[in-house]
């Protein structure tokens, strides 16, 4: 798990086109402490997200405001 994990952050800030407040995030941590920190941390950012999701069964938002429920 902890091998996908760093694998799928590491394809989030290097091959994916989308700006997420993840990847905002994740590319200031870079700035600060260099790319492989910014891997490992954005990496346990994902499991933390994943482990609420899995608890509340929210969806994902890409972005920060909140959407309308479509009734």
């Amino acid at each position: 798990m902890r091998t996908l994990l760093y694998e799928v952050a590491q394809t989030l800030l290097t091959r994916v086109t989308k700006w997420s407040w993840l990847r905002v995030w994740a590319m200031n941590v870079a700035k600060r402490r260099g790319m492989r920190k910014a891997i490992v941390a954005l990496a346990r950012r994902l499991a933390v997200i994943m482990h609420r999701m899995w608890l509340d069964g929210a969806e994902f938002r890409w972005t920060r405001e909140a959407t309308a429920p479509i009734i």
